[in-house]
């Protein structure tokens, strides 16, 4: 099984020294001559594996140790403990040779040339890592049409929507054609259509060349429309390793719907329904799943208001993430909450 996997994590540890915040004036002068210091555990003994192909979504709320544990797989922190390998390389003893490997997008981040256009970045990485130029022009040409992003590879990146600029991103990251890809939040400000298309192309990506992707994301939707498989961390932990299907039976059993109705007080009289917020001409409703189908409270709504406008949301993630949490400390089975799907 080892020499399938892609992504291999040990026991993988990273501690941070934190700089302690003196109060009191004493405190405040013994801290300007010696400096006192904590230690604060960002990830505390992770272990997982990730077979060739797989698109896996890692996910967690906020400083739950997501990209922490991003950056030591890619090679940027050393961990305090514990061992890595992908792509058949430990990535802080290899960097060099895994940037050949992996390719990463963070959404927050630009590897563009802000004031040159994006075609420019790609020649640039072209040589970056010594691409053939006929290979290389190639699959240049393939991604930008599988990207749609002909009519914007010679404007100034600064001229690009942000939907069109994560698309350039992907086709920056994935030129030299890596064996893994790291996605730390891809769509994160980006409207419904383009997050939709983003998560088409990405996992169309994946199955087409046999890619290992992990994902960061907060949003529901692009774990379920790119990956087959979930862990989640939480404050540095591994609290879940499933598949999708799993999860999706298991935690995500409510949806948010979010209505705007000519009535300035709309009345809602659903089963399975209920009102969590209420504005003049707004309301959002919470759906239980097990209770009733959205489709039925779709058709419902149809008949008992005028709508403006409505809209479907899965529940934050860190709903559902605090739902896994709950329930694995409730059962108290390692096992059963921990145990991988990778074959």
């Amino acid at each position: 099984m080892r020499d399938r996997l892609e992504i291999e994590v040990d026991g993988l540890s990273k501690v941070f020294r934190v700089r302690q915040r003196a109060s009191g004036l004493g405190a405040v002068a013994r801290g300007f001559f010696r400096a006192d210091h904590r230690e604060v555990a960002a990830v505390e003994d992770v272990s997982f594996g990730i077979a060739r192909g797989e698109r896996v979504a890692f996910v967690g709320p906020n400083g739950a140790g997501k990209s922490t544990t991003l950056k030591m797989l890619s090679g940027i922190l050393h961990p305090s403990a514990g061992s890595a390998r992908v792509a058949g390389l430990t990535p802080w003893q290899s960097r060099a040779q895994l940037a050949y490997r992996i390719g990463t997008v963070f959404g927050q981040r630009s590897q563009l040339w802000y004031h040159l256009p994006a075609s420019d970045t790609f020649e640039l990485l072209a040589h970056i890592y010594d691409c053939d130029r006929t290979a290389h022009g190639r699959r240049r040409d393939a991604l930008v049409e599988a990207f749609d992003i002909g009519a914007h590879l010679h404007k100034p990146v600064r001229q690009l929507s942000l939907g069109q600029r994560m698309r350039c991103e992907l086709v920056a990251s994935l030129l030299h054609a890596p064996r893994v890809l790291f996605l730390d939040e891809p769509t994160i400000g980006l409207d419904v259509s383009a997050k939709a298309a983003i998560r088409d192309l990405v996992r169309e990506e994946s199955e087409s060349d046999g890619r290992t992707i992990m994902l960061t994301s907060h949003d529901t939707g692009d774990m379920e429309r790119v990956c087959d498989r979930v862990i989640v961390i939480h404050e540095g932990r591994l609290l879940i390793d499933q598949s999708l299907d799993y999860l999706r039976r298991s935690y995500i059993r409510k949806k948010l719907v979010n209505v705007r109705s000519v009535e300035a007080e709309p009345s809602f009289t659903l089963r399975g329904v209920e009102v969590v917020a209420r504005s003049p001409h707004r309301a959002q409703l919470e759906v239980d799943t097990d209770a009733v189908q959205v489709e039925q409270v779709l058709s419902a709504l149809l008949k008992q208001v005028r709508l403006l406008d409505l809209t479907v949301q899965d529940p934050p993630m860190e709903e559902i993430v605090q739902a896994i949490y709950t329930r694995a400390l409730s059962n108290a089975e390692p096992s059963s909450t921990t145990a991988s799907s990778t074959p």
